[in-house]
């Protein structure tokens, strides 16, 4: 048994029954969770599916607290975080499960994740200091950059980065549940890497799986749109404040 949950805000219909349609084709028993923060209820009647809850929740509550609020309905034994912007084929989720089978530390298995064009998104990153997240606004230091994505390793191959970006994160949903999720303070951004750090605490791992491959749209929203850039250096306040700089 998988469950998922999918927050979405004001998205794209097509691009979300697309990440809907590659989950449903999942050969295991499974339940989706689409919980939506979008200002109007227009989804609803387009996903009336026996493995379908789908949470209307009234206003935007933010990705963190959104997944967060299925946290005491999941009963499943693996539980996948999931963007609303993702295709992948059916084999994808079998394979990070047979894999996170075998890996008694591991939290949680990510795959390989690319572009529509086929070029591959770095979504390892060592934990995140003010320095780095500068970096990438203003690119201070390419070699800072490719430093802190791991592009100095082959990432053909699976490893233990201290932090995967959030777009797929296939969970034991016990870990899941012992973390209680999402911390709720981060509206928007970095809550992936805080999870990550509390795994850390925890004495347990993340996984790179690049033996199994996704799409990811990724729309980079904060570098575009300045109410997101101000989300998320308020998100990065609150990391440095818990974690230190």
């Amino acid at each position: 048994m998988i469950t998922a949950s999918i927050v979405t805000y004001k998205e794209s219909l097509e691009t979300l029954q697309t990440t809907v349609d590659s989950f449903l084709k999942t050969p295991l028993q499974k339940k989706l969770f689409i919980i939506d923060n979008s200002p109007e209820n227009e989804f609803e009647s387009k996903f009336k599916h026996a493995e379908i809850e789908y949470i209307f929740t009234d206003k935007n509550l933010g990705f963190g607290k959104a997944h967060n609020l299925i946290l005491d309905k999941i009963d499943s034994k693996f539980h996948l975080v999931l963007n609303p912007d993702i295709i992948f084929p059916m084999d994808v989720i079998p394979k990070l499960i047979h894999q996170l089978n075998k890996e008694k530390v591991v939290s949680f298995i990510t795959p390989r994740v690319t572009y529509p064009n086929g070029k591959l998104q770095y979504i390892c990153r060592k934990h995140p200091t003010f320095f780095d997240l500068m970096n990438r606004k203003i690119k201070i230091s390419k070699k800072q950059i490719f430093e802190n994505e791991y592009r100095n390793q082959d990432l053909e191959k699976s490893f233990y980065p201290d932090f995967i970006h959030g777009c797929f994160m296939l969970f034991k949903t016990e870990d899941f549940i012992r973390l209680r999720g999402f911390d709720e303070r981060y509206f928007l951004y970095l809550e992936d890497a805080d999870i990550c750090r509390k795994i850390d605490v925890l004495g347990k791992k993340k996984m790179y799986y690049p033996e199994a491959e996704i799409i990811h749209l990724h729309q980079k929203g904060s570098s575009k749109r300045l109410k997101l850039f101000f989300r998320h250096l308020s998100s990065a306040i609150k990391y440095f404040l818990k974690w230190g700089f």
